[in-house]
């Protein structure tokens, strides 16, 4: 088992990595002074499969367990669904100290972690990650959101949890396409800070890809340590934290031009790749570097060609990002592998171009 810090003041938690971690969630919570009743917010597939491992540890330990569940899909990251979820959470007599436990991937994360910020103006919050992406990147840092009009996050707040378990045995059940979309996020972290991370991806992509404990650990833990580093130093996103934004700004632009039938991973990827044609185009990224990176998400079993839409709707999309600021589009660039800026200096007319020309280069 790793641990990591995240040191945030009055705000600062931990975060847990290590495989047959959810086994212990009951026995975490006592240790940061959690008693008597909890709510788990979670999916019908997750908790199928881990919802008896948490029923019967948690009343071990003395804890009442309530479990409300919502369908599979981004669609339900919604006011709507968070509308139902309060009235259930009221049926069920959660007060102000009642902890939420998000089971789940991003969305449940990003759901779960929405209403433990509004409900009775917060509750505590534990984030129980069981994918690949939950566990790098969306539990980690306190931002909580859910989607409006078509636009990703578009509705949210700064809401740190009091605890991260991410057991990295929940990552065995994942299929071959998921686990993919979780590695866009971790070699994003590669390439925005530590090549160091790049080069052991590159080397152990196979074990990790066959679901290699000790690979697994190892990638969750470099990826959240980076993490951490980052919101440490810019807790609200009003500078530093932009970076990990890397590859987002064309990532979530694909997704919601595709009503997001794209999955998140998938266009980060593709996002991460053009941001880095951008830089290259500007006569910043080597070549060389642009190629290896193709060559990493593609091995990492990720598509390197754009989907099938609409440019004109994907650049629409970027002008409503929540990244732009003062009406300008912000973009993370890489410099090298493991280096990256934050430039308002991209043309939308040279993201246009390289979006029109993709297939035909890649």
């Amino acid at each position: 088992m790793k641990k990591v810090k995240v040191r945030l003041g009055n705000n600062s938690y931990h975060i847990h990595i290590g495989s047959g971690m959810l086994e212990q969630t009951g026995q975490r919570l006592k240790e940061n002074g959690f008693t008597g009743s909890l709510v788990i917010i979670t999916n019908p597939i997750v908790k199928g499969l881990y919802g008896d491992t948490l029923e019967q540890n948690l009343p071990k330990e003395g804890f009442r367990v309530t479990i409300l569940q919502v369908p599979d899909g981004e669609e339900q990251k919604s006011l709507e669904v968070a509308g139902r979820l309060y009235n259930e959470l009221t049926d069920s007599f959660a007060e102000r100290t009642t902890p939420i436990l998000a089971l789940g991937g991003g969305v449940i994360g990003d759901l779960a972690g929405f209403v433990a910020a509004t409900y009775l103006r917060g509750v505590p919050l534990i984030q129980l990650p069981t994918t690949l992406l939950a566990q790098v990147d969306s539990s980690i840092g306190g931002k909580v959101a859910v989607d409006h009009g078509q636009l990703k996050n578009r509705i949210g707040a700064f809401y740190q949890p009091r605890l991260v378990i991410a057991d990295t045995a929940t990552l065995k059940t994942l299929d071959t396409k998921t686990l993919s979309d979780g590695l866009a996020e971790v070699i994003k972290y590669a390439v925005i800070q530590d090549k160091g991370l790049l080069i052991y991806i590159e080397d152990n992509l196979d074990k990790i890809r066959a679901l290699d404990d000790r690979a697994l650990e190892e990638i969750v833990f470099r990826s959240a340590k980076i993490k951490t580093e980052i919101v440490e130093k810019d807790e609200k996103d009003l500078g530093l934290r932009a970076i990990l934004n890397y590859g987002h700004t064309v990532g979530h632009a694909i997704e919601s031009a595709s009503d997001f039938t794209v999955e998140h991973g998938t266009a980060v990827a593709i996002g991460m790749l053009a941001a880095a044609k951008i830089s290259n185009r500007m006569g910043i990224l080597d070549k060389n570097e642009l190629l290896r990176l193709n060559r990493l998400i593609q091995r990492a079993g990720l598509p390197t060609k754009m989907p099938d839409l609409k440019v004109e709707e994907i650049i629409q999309a970027i002008t409503h990002d929540k990244k732009v600021l003062r009406g300008k589009v912000r973009f993370i660039l890489p410099k090298s592998l493991g280096s990256v800026f934050i430039t308002d200096e991209v043309s939308l007319s040279l993201v246009r171009q390289i979006l029109v020309d993709w297939n035909e280069e890649t």
